[in-house]
């Protein structure tokens, strides 16, 4: 392998005050660490982002210890049934499709999924059971015709599940007990809040909506709608003149943006799929979750508006871990051994 085909050692490019804030959160990491995203109304030399003022992802609430609230985990087998919604390319799919079936996969090139995956494992339910190794691929259905409409409320957006679960053919399987039902809306499909607020969220389905309760998530694509703020940083807002987005390892910046989301939001339902498991704050509604103690951090030094230490591939696409057959930039979940947050990337493993 010649050296230029080796990868290297990146990070997002960030004002100096950044920097110095990324540093200070890398030797303090029992602080809070707050992530970021470049939402609409934050500008890169706001005093709310120096100081951590409001977290604007999904569950946001301020800063508590995670806590253990006695609700059940996903310790079984864990399933994940895409449902995908609008048009889909196959190439798409496939990227997708890659990255789940690389949480269970071994053998794969470090720094890996599979690793970034045993991070979520350490946590456990009230028995002492941790959350399982094996995560699969389950059935998947396809809703190109947009049965619900291009513009999706939260509660229409179970609707969209309702109509997966109870198609005359070819339901989706009932697995409420270890199923993930992932409903991944095209990049021609605004969902509420989308943008705005989330790139993704999760929840359980309503039985008044759905007949059943069933951990469910969604993720968009924005590559239309809002690739500077949920593609970051494979795009950048225009109002961050000077910052070069970087290249995206499968070429596909809509969907590589997806694929953290979709790791985050997992990593979630699976430690607290009932929204009483693994979380902080006091309040439920308004859950810190694992994924959301390390928004925007995808290495070492992240903190703040940095990303921390990424690594370049020999064709110049940015990831920090491997699959089994592709690369993927994904965030870092809570350690709760270490109590910060960490990776498979980490330059301390």
């Amino acid at each position: 392998m010649s050296h230029s085909s080796l990868p290297r050692l990146s990070a997002a490019p960030v004002p100096a005050v950044f920097c110095f804030l990324g540093a200070v959160l890398f030797f303090y990491f029992s602080l809070p660490v707050y992530g970021w995203r470049p939402w609409p109304n934050q500008k890169p030399n706001a005093t709310e982002l120096l100081y951590g003022g409001s977290k604007k992802y999904e569950g946001s609430s301020e800063f508590v210890h995670l806590k253990y609230h006695m609700g059940p985990v996903l310790t079984a087998n864990i399933t994940v049934y895409p449902i995908w919604y609008g048009r889909w390319t196959n190439a798409q799919k496939r990227i997708i499709r890659d990255f789940i079936s690389s949480f269970s996969a071994v053998g794969s090139k470090r720094p890996s999924v599979a690793g970034w995956w045993k991070t979520v494992q350490l946590y456990t339910d009230q028995t002492g059971a941790n959350i399982s190794r094996n995560v699969h691929l389950g059935e998947e259905k396809n809703d190109r015709f947009y049965s619900h409409g291009k513009s999706l409320t939260r509660l229409s957006v179970q609707s969209v599940i309702k109509s997966a679960v109870t198609a005359r053919t070819r339901p989706l399987p009932l697995n409420p007990k270890s199923g993930v039902y992932l409903l991944l809306t095209s990049d021609d499909v605004y969902v509420q809040d989308f943008c705005q607020n989330v790139c993704g969220f999760h929840y359980f389905t309503f039985p008044s909506i759905v007949g059943y309760t069933l951990p469910y998530a969604w993720v968009g694509n924005s590559a239309k709608l809002c690739p500077g703020i949920c593609a970051y940083p494979f795009s950048v807002p225009n109002y961050m003149q000077g910052f070069k987005a970087m290249k995206s390892p499968n070429n596909d910046i809509g969907v590589d943006g997806m694929i953290s989301v979709i790791a985050h939001e997992i990593a979630e339902l699976s430690t607290n799929p009932l929204v009483n498991a693994w979380y902080a704050g006091q309040d439920p509604s308004f859950p810190v979750e694992i994924a959301d103690l390390c928004e925007g951090i995808y290495g070492t030094g992240g903190g703040g508006s940095y990303t921390g230490q990424m690594l370049n591939g020999g064709d110049g696409a940015t990831y920090n871990m491997n699959g089994l057959r592709r690369r993927f930039l994904v965030q870092w979940v809570w350690n709760p051994i270490l109590n910060y947050c960490s990776g498979p990337n980490a330059l301390d493993q």
